[in-house]
């Protein structure tokens, strides 16, 4: 019997470009019970990053694989084919590299090894929606002598930010982005350096403000104003508006406010033509603002959601999306006095006419820093297996 542990270094979210290191461990465990421990040999171990992608049937219409391309050599359990057994079909892999060939561990052994790769830069990003899944893992396959393959696969997520493909490095290492209180090696150089860059970058696009003011009105006539000072954010903010109804003509009774993603397939992928978009919703904000002349709203991006991208399948974009109630009568009708004494008691009115109108709100949503969004993952950056 051999364990296999493998553990990604710096945890489980990367950035497109980013290198990959993981260090795989194989230990020929001595147990305590055992009277007559011995020897484990294995024949091989290999490694491969690949991208799975799958479609819902009743929604996305791919064309049909070509059968020529099938590989024989695939159904053979002695080969190595990290995607086996996975839902979907693979779009995008690293070439395998091999981490030994016969190894042999004596009882209590152990040994380690590196594995790095550079993500590809020309990927879809880590997504889960309602139509479609792009889902990264690292696959360690090993094999004993005449046994079957026995993979071990690592899922981890992938952010992609658009621009850092483009991107010169400067020759001169002197002028070129570091960090002067770390030391570090010399092959992990450029991938810091990468990392960064992306979070400058990120830093300059969602740290622009300037002033967006939206009238709010309906066929009645204006209700008030919104306020909202960018529309650039990248995962983990929070998304912050105000509201003036205090020179609005037609009362507001009640807004509501959602932050939501829009999932929509490229029209020659459609089933059916014409069919409607998917949308999901992260946060809401509900409030009833009869009377009140400001109200404000904050509305946090989820660390774990995914930032906007297009792919020749797929197209995922952001949007405020607002919801308002308003009175078809003036401020002044919505209370009535409810006795003649001294003491007057204002009440709500039992039956209001009412209109509701929706406005929606493009917004733009980036990705972060990997290591942040690595405290929240859904993944692990450790897994193993027993063989």
């Amino acid at each position: 019997m051999i364990e296999v542990l493998a553990k990604l270094g710096r945890g489980p979210v990367f950035l497109a470009g980013e290198v990959l290191e993981c260090v795989i461990t194989f230990t020929n465990p001595l147990s305590t019970s055992s009277t007559s421990a011995s020897s484990e040999m294995l024949a091989w171990a290999s490694a491969q990053i690949h991208c799975q992608f799958h479609a819902s049937e009743s929604r996305v219409a791919l064309p049909p694989s070509d059968g020529s391309k099938h590989d024989v050599q695939a159904e053979n359990e002695t080969v190595f084919v990290p995607n086996r057994g996975e839902r979907g079909q693979c779009i995008l892999s690293t070439p395998p590299k091999i981490l030994f060939c016969d190894l042999r561990l004596d009882p209590g052994e152990s040994k380690s090894y590196s594995y790095c790769e550079t993500l590809p830069v020309d990927g879809p990003p880590s997504f889960r929606g309602q139509s479609v899944k792009y889902v990264y893992k690292l696959t360690i396959g090993c094999q004993r002598v005449n046994s079957p393959i026995k993979l071990l696969r690592v899922p981890f997520r992938v952010l992609v930010l658009h621009g850092l493909k483009d991107y010169q490095f400067p020759q001169d290492e002197a002028v070129a982005p570091s960090n002067p209180f770390l030391e570090e090696e010399e092959g992990l150089k450029k991938d810091s350096r990468l990392a960064d860059l992306a979070t400058e970058l990120l830093m300059v696009a969602t740290s622009r403000r300037s002033l967006h003011l939206y009238n709010i009105s309906n066929t009645r006539g204006k209700v008030g104003t919104f306020c909202i000072f960018k529309t650039v954010y990248k995962i983990g903010e929070d998304v912050i508006g105000t509201f003036n109804f205090s020179e609005g003509d037609i009362p507001c009774l009640q807004f509501s406010v959602s932050l939501q993603t829009e999932e929509s397939i490229q029209e020659e992928f459609q089933r059916r033509r014409g069919q409607p978009v998917s949308f999901t919703t992260h946060a809401r904000h509900q409030e009833s603002c009869l009377h009140t002349a400001q109200s404000s709203f904050s509305l946090p991006i989820p660390l774990s959601s995914t930032p906007g991208f297009t792919t020749n399948i797929v197209s995922l974009k952001w949007r405020l999306h607002f919801e308002f109630v308003t009175s078809g009568e003036s401020a002044g009708t919505c209370l009535v006095r409810g006795s003649q004494s001294e003491a007057v008691t204002w009440t709500g009115v039992e039956q209001m006419e009412v209109d509701t109108f929706s406005w929606d709100l493009p917004i733009k949503v980036l990705p972060t820093n990997p290591i942040l969004a690595s405290y929240v993952s859904q993944f692990s950056s450790t897994n193993s297996i027993t063989i």
